[in-house]
């Protein structure tokens, strides 16, 4: 399969019958990419339907996160009932967060040719099993393999989401859209314990598996009614095909890609690592991740109840400010980014690298929010006030921006490999988000809190900026290599 980008038709070139289709489904030709004239190709259809659909597709993705942290602030609860340690206990969510980013390379070929929609639906059955395995499981080994299960099942649209964007809407269109399903997939880590906090002090932590099950139900009967099939081969006819809308297509299942699946399209989003486009950005968004959502996420349940005698609910409730801080943080990563795209035409400055300037802000903002975090954790003693919080919402909105920018600006480069690229960096990100709790307590002991701030940042200047300025500097030239020797 070549990884080269297609050359799309010109607008010059297209009949006058898909020129007035054109007009008369967009009031306008001049498209990236350019539609078929075909009520079947994604990028036809009504705004309202794309964007239910990519909400529900969205918070598929949120639910993948959303699951690996569900039972964050039940970690003391569920050792007591299966008696084992509070640390064993952590394991639950390590094993969900290693499964998460590996099990997406087997769902990635499969929805290039049977579709997303099959492989979503299949996604929330067996996450559906699986959570009702969890809540009925008494123990460690039974509740451990019934995590594994959910989490292989889960995660289709945390890596997905991607691909559902760029077959949906245009490239002017792309970081707002984009930014739904990213902060959706950001801010299932924070959202979890916010919510089960709760459930766990009043009902019992059986009923967070409970619950998940639950929404995997209401997620599945959503997908069968609202949630057409977004995978489609352009240039497969040039009249309108049968109308998407109305129920019955919903219904119907068949191959949409013919080219044969071998073992080897299970690892080829790997290949994207000689992408620098593409490496780059993932290397640079893991590392903030880590830093500015992972770690300060990790540390509240662990810092917090020790030093200021927080409960359950009371742990809980501070992941508020992560969940603020990404959503103001979308609003420039993502619909701000696509009004600075467009800012370039009136510039010198031609290219998807212009969309990279925005990084540096959330490079600031998180290096900035997650050092204040640590040193006024350290400075609090054992009287909580709110500036760690502070601190905790600036770094959610910093790194909401680098997500939201990075990822969008590589396919940008490279639109036809949306799926890949979503599979590349969601298998870094979760790959490296499952090392870094291994670490952060030696960390920290080695060098305290305050010190901790400095290693972050850095590590953050280091693998993350120091990197998007060479990118920004040789990305073009690197993309016409790597095209070149993709049509060879």
């Amino acid at each position: 399969m070549s990884l080269a980008k297609p050359l799309q038709p010109s607008t010059g070139h297209i009949s006058e019958e898909h020129r007035q289709y054109l007009l008369d489904k967009h009031s306008a030709v001049d498209l990236d990419p350019l539609p078929d004239m075909n009520d079947a190709d994604p990028h036809n259809w009504p705004l309202r339907k794309k964007v239910i659909n990519l909400l529900i597709v969205a918070f598929h993705g949120l639910m993948g996160t959303f699951t690996a942290a569900a039972i964050q602030s039940a970690f003391v609860d569920i050792a007591e009932d299966l008696h084992v340690s509070v640390v064993r206990t952590s394991y639950l969510t390590s094993l969900v967060i290693a499964i998460l980013g590996v099990a997406p390379l087997f769902w990635k070929p499969l929805s290039d040719r049977f579709g997303r929609r099959p492989v979503f639906l299949i996604s929330l059955v067996g996450s559906f099993v699986g959570n009702v395995g969890c809540a009925e499981s008494h123990q460690y080994a039974t509740m451990a393999l019934c995590r594994a299960i959910t989490a292989f099942f889960i995660c289709p649209a945390a890596a997905l989401g991607s691909a559902v964007v760029a077959e949906c809407f245009f490239k002017h269109q792309r970081a707002r859209y984009l930014g739904i399903w990213t902060v959706l997939v950001t801010i299932g880590v924070p959202t979890a314990p916010f919510i089960f906090g709760f459930v766990a002090l009043r009902v019992g932590y059986r009923w967070i598996y409970w619950t998940l099950a639950i929404t995997n139900a209401i997620q599945l009967i959503l997908y069968i009614f609202l949630g057409p099939e977004t995978r489609y081969i352009k240039g497969q006819g040039s009249l309108p095909g049968p109308k998407s809308s109305g129920y019955g297509g919903l219904f119907r299942f068949r191959r949409i890609d013919p080219a044969p699946l071998t073992p080897l399209d299970f690892i080829r989003p790997l290949g994207l690592a000689a992408r620098l486009c593409v490496l780059i950005p993932a290397a640079a968004y893991a590392m903030v991740f880590l830093f500015a959502s992972i770690l300060i996420a990790i540390e509240i349940p662990q810092i917090f109840p020790e030093q200021f005698h927080f409960n359950t609910q009371q742990v809980g409730l501070q992941n508020l400010s992560i969940i603020i801080g990404s959503l103001l943080g979308e609003q420039i990563g993502g619909y701000m980014s696509d009004m600075w795209m467009r800012r370039q035409k009136h510039t010198k400055s031609f290219g998807a690298e212009f969309r990279l300037w925005l990084s540096y802000l959330g490079y600031a903002l998180a290096i900035g929010g997650t050092a204040m975090f640590l040193v006024c954790v350290n400075n609090a003693g054992e009287h909580w006030n709110i500036a760690p919080l502070i601190g905790a919402a600036i770094a959610a909105g910093g790194n909401q921006i680098v997500t939201t920018v990075l990822t969008t600006y590589s396919i940008d480069c490279y639109p036809q490999e949306a799926a890949a690229i979503g599979t590349f960096i969601n298998f870094v990100r979760q790959v490296w988000g499952f090392i870094g709790p291994f670490w952060f307590h030696h960390m920290i002991g080695s060098v305290g809190l305050d010190g901790s701030a400095g290693v972050t940042a850095a590590l953050v200047v280091g693998v993350s900026v120091l990197p998007t300025v060479v990118l920004q500097w040789k990305g073009v030239s690197w993309r016409k290599v790597t095209t070149t020797h993709c049509s060879e």
